[in-house]
This record gives C-alpha cells, structure tokens and sequence, in this order.
C-alpha cells in the first residue's frame, strides 16, 4: 500500500518540555525528516497558562505543517502520579489541537515504538537517538532527547500505517459483509416475534 507523501507529526507530549516533528513518508520505508523542535514552559507558572502555551505552538505547528495524521506517545504509569497527571493534562490539549483540525490521531506506547524504530522494545534513549539519525540521515543527532522521541514517533507511524490502513480497510469489508447480512434476515424489519406473545 503506498503511502508516500503522508505528512505526520510526531508528539512526545510532556508539560516543561514537549516535543514536536513533521516528516513526510517516502518510497517504501523511506521517511524525510521536515521539521523538529520542543516546546518549554516554565515551571513556576501556572498549570493553565502551561497548557496554554503548548496548546499555541501545536496549533501554529499544525497550521503551518498541516500534518495528515498525528503520533502521539500513549500515557502510561511511570510511578509518580503528579507527572503522569500533569503529561495527561497536556495530552488533552494536544488531542483537542487535532480534533479541532479534523486530524486523526494514533497513540503508541514507548516500547511499540522502541520495537518499530530498534527491534528492541526495551532500548535505551541513546540507542533510540542513533537509529533515528541514521534512519532520517539527520547531520547530527536531534537534541535534546523529546525531539527526537517526537521524531521517532513519526517514523513509527510512517512504517505502521500501510498495517493500520490494511486492517480498516478489512474492518469496513467485514462490516459492509455483516450490514448485507442482517439486511436480508427478516429480524432487520424491526419485528421479532415472540412465541406467545400477542400482537
């Protein structure tokens, strides 16, 4: 399935830092790095101002890349709960950035990614910078290390995308199959007689 030319934006959501990418799929598993960076926000300042910054340089991202899907890191618990809920919070407004520009969004968890990128669902951020910059034939390595997480998570789903298309394309077969079905069967006019009853 060709995919080339698909736009996605890699997001390694994070509250002080977030990092953010755009790259373009090639031929085959070919990917072109276009664009990366991170978002700071200082930490003495209030949670919604945070948010609110986050929520400005995404949107700006997305308007002047106008990615076609966006890869963002699933949550998971990594023992302080504080940090867990503060990424969470800021997982919303990146989520609601998309929503707000009809961009899909795919979620992958750090060793999906690890496995897609390294083979190794279990590799350490230096292993994971290396084969990124060599994947995207990137100069030197991106810095600091939620660029290239954002990076990453755009490769990912650049190599994963031909699999998803494939399994909703099999989804809507089966679904088409299903509603042909129950369109034939006489329970699909809405009547279901019960034995017994009176009508």
């Amino acid at each position: 399935m060709n995919l080339e030319g698909l736009r996605v934006m890699g997001i390694d959501p994070g509250l002080t830092r977030c990092g953010l990418s755009v790259v373009q799929a090639g031929r085959g598993r070919a990917v072109l790095p276009v664009s990366v960076g991170v978002v700071r926000t200082p930490s003495d300042s209030e949670l919604t101002e945070r948010l609110l910054r986050i929520s400005r340089a995404v949107g700006e991202w997305m308007d002047e890349y106008q990615p076609d899907v966006v890869a963002i890191e699933r949550l998971f618990e990594r023992g302080n709960v504080s940090t867990v809920i503060h990424t969470a919070h800021a997982v919303g407004v990146l989520m609601l950035a998309a929503a707000e520009r009809h961009v899909p969004v795919h979620m992958y968890t750090p060793s999906e990614v690890k496995k897609a990128i390294s083979g190794n669902g279990r590799a350490d951020k230096k292993q994971m910078t290396v084969m990124i910059t060599r994947i995207l034939g990137l100069a030197e390595p991106p810095k600091p290390a939620d660029a290239a997480d954002a990076l990453a998570l755009a490769v990912c789903h650049c190599w994963r995308a031909p699999l998803l298309e494939r399994e909703k394309q099999a989804l809507q077969r089966r679904d088409a199959e299903l509603a042909a079905r129950h369109s034939n069967h006489p329970v699909a006019s809405g009547r279901n007689p019960v034995p017994g009853a009176r009508s």
